[in-house]
Parts: C-alpha cells; structure tokens; sequence
C-alpha cells in the first residue's frame, strides 16, 4: 500500500511538473510574440525613419512598417484610425484638431530643410532672393537669363533657357513649410497662393512625393522645385543659397537648420521655424511630427499595442535616436524640444492610465 502511494504521488509530481512546463513554455512565447506597428505619412522624413524603424526593430524585435503617402495622407489615416500613427511635416491647425474623432498630440521628431533644388549643368552657385523666388514661382520670370537672375549671379553664365517649376501633386507637409515661408517673404503670393499642404498652383507641372519630385528635377533641365533636403543630397541634385530675414544667402546644412530653432517653443511643440531672425538660419526649415491620439484604448487596440507605440516614440526623441539624425542630412531636435516632447509623451494613457 505504501508503495501505490508512492507511486501515485511520483505520477502526480510529474503531472505536475509537465503541466508547469508547459505553461511556462506558454507564457514565453507570448510574452515575445512580436508587437507590429504600422504608420504612414510624410515624405519629407522618410529617410531618416526608414533609417530608425529598421534600427529599432533589429534592437527590440517590435515590427515597424511606414507608408510614405505625404502628410495629407498621414493625418487622414490617422483620422480613418488605419495606423498606430501618422506622420505630418505640418502640425494640425485648431480647427482641424476640434474635427478629429478624439484628441490629437504632436511628437517632434527632427528637422529638415526644404530646399530650392534646380537642373542646370554647370551652374553650381545660385543664389536666389527673395524677390527672385516670388517672380519664378508666380510664373513671372519665365527664363533663366532673365536679367533679374543674371544681375544677382554675376559671374554665373546662365543659360537662355526655359524654366520649368516642379511642385507636388498630393497633399504635403514639405509644400506647407515652402508655402509658409513664401507667404511671409512675398505679400503677392500671400494673398494669390496663400499656405497649405494642397494648392492652386498659379504655374508649374505636378510631380508625387518628394521622390517624385526630384526625379522630375533631375530628370529635366532648367527644372526648379523644392524638396527635402536630404533628396537633393542623395541624388547629388543642385541647391540653391536663399536669402534669409538678415540678408545673408545661406546654405542649407546641420548648422544653418538647427540655427532656426534656437526661439522659444511652445509645449505643445506646434510652431512653424520657417523666415528666422536668426542671421545664420536657413530660411526654409521646419519640424516635422508624429501625430497619435492621447487616449490610446480605441478601436479594440490593445495595452501591448499602446505601451509598444509610446515606447517606440520615447526611444525616438532620444539620444540614441536623434544622434543618426545626422547620418541623412537631418538636424536633431533642441534639448528644449526634445524635453517637451517626452512630457507630451507621458500624458498619453490607455484607459485614462499614462503609459510612460
């Protein structure tokens, strides 16, 4: 009889053992089931995300997929709930913040310079005013020997040649930051053209994204357009020097793009950095964000999802992160901007709980 109770206590500790086992081997693997997230948006970062996604995949395993779709894009996906989150290069007006489904927070990301890209072989130090950049983009300088041009290049042998003005046939935050800025350089185009991500455009032909638009460039001479920086550098197309508020022509690079942002921002990091009264800024630079909504527990989404999404954008604003900014032609965040960004981050819960 003792030796059946052995025996039935031995089958029973076994049973339970396997059992433990089975639910440890359980356990693990869903604790490193791989999160996926998925977002989409502007163009004009692209690069550098491209870049960071894959970086921290490879560091953590979470899943990161981005959709390259422009910022008018980006925000309706967000708006339609189809992506953890969008991405936009320009932040959301009030009136467009009281029409989203629930409340919206912006996440600076980097900064990045718009760029006055051109197609003329040979030429290879233009510099444009701000008189000079309305009149071609108003359709009224029409040839790039035009007298305007060559008296404010002399010594560059511009040719007799059409000019052909590329600008972006989708809703762009990059189109945004040109027009901002254009609108606060040249009264005529302020109220003619007016700022925003979709335009009329009073001349030029359309082109898809940044990649689209630079192709077109480069494709064709006496092309003029604007694009992100780091597509210009990439496909080694020419840039222009602009003229910035003090009247010096700069060009655009690390330093002259983290000048703009040496003002005040305000917490809700929602500021436009284009025309600074800094002497060293490039003129055309700006933010560009990463849109989420503030309460995270919505369209059956769950803590793991929320927690790997805030988790992912708190690793994005820091250090590790920002210090390969530089890696693509972009300029990292302000500490003060950075700072502000992981505050924003910590408001965002799931069920009114913070997840940070």
């Amino acid at each position: 009889m003792k030796n059946l109770t052995l025996i039935i206590l031995a089958v029973f500790f076994l049973g339970a053992c396997s059992n433990s086992s089975n639910k440890s081997g359980e356990e693990k693997a869903a604790s490193s089931k791989k999160v996926a997230l998925t977002a989409a948006g502007a163009t004009f970062p692209m690069p550098y995300y491209n870049m960071v996604f894959k970086a921290y995949t490879s560091e953590t395993g979470t899943l990161l997929t981005y959709g390259g779709i422009g910022s008018g894009g980006g925000i309706r996906s967000l708006t339609d709930k189809v992506v953890d989150f969008g991405a936009t290069d320009a932040y959301l007006s009030d009136d467009k913040l009281a029409e989203m489904p629930a409340e919206v927070v912006h996440i600076p990301t980097v900064l990045g310079a718009v760029v006055i890209a051109y197609n003329l072989p040979g030429v290879d130090d233009l510099k444009l005013s701000n008189e000079l950049l309305e009149k071609i983009f108003m359709g009224e300088i029409t040839k790039w020997n035009d007298p305007a041009l060559k008296a404010n290049n002399e010594g560059v042998d511009l040719p007799d040649m059409d000019i052909t003005f590329v600008h972006r046939s989708d809703g762009s935050g990059t189109t945004f930051i040109f027009s901002d800025y254009m609108t606060k350089i040249s009264s005529k185009w302020a109220d003619g053209v007016g700022a925003g991500k979709s335009l009329q455009w009073p001349v030029g032909m359309g082109a898809k994204g940044n990649p689209g638009v630079a192709g077109t460039i480069k494709q064709t001479e006496g092309a003029i357009g604007y694009i992100g920086s780091e597509y210009a550098f990439a496909q080694k197309i020419q840039t222009a020097k602009v003229q910035n508020s003090a009247g010096n022509y700069i060009v655009p690079s690390i330093a002259s793009v983290s000048a703009a942002a040496k003002g005040e921002i305000p917490a809700d990091t929602r500021i436009m950095l284009t025309n600074s009264d800094d002497p060293d800024a490039y003129p055309i630079s700006g933010f560009t964000w990463i849109i989420l909504y503030k309460e995270q527990n919505y369209n059956g989404r769950s803590k793991e999802q929320a927690l790997a999404t805030v988790s992912f954008l708190d690793w994005l604003v820091s250090i590790d992160a920002q210090g390969q900014a530089e890696k693509v032609h972009y300029a990292p965040l302000p500490d003060a901007a950075a700072e502000k960004a992981k505050a924003i981050l910590r408001s965002v819960a799931f069920d009114g709980t913070p997840l940070l």
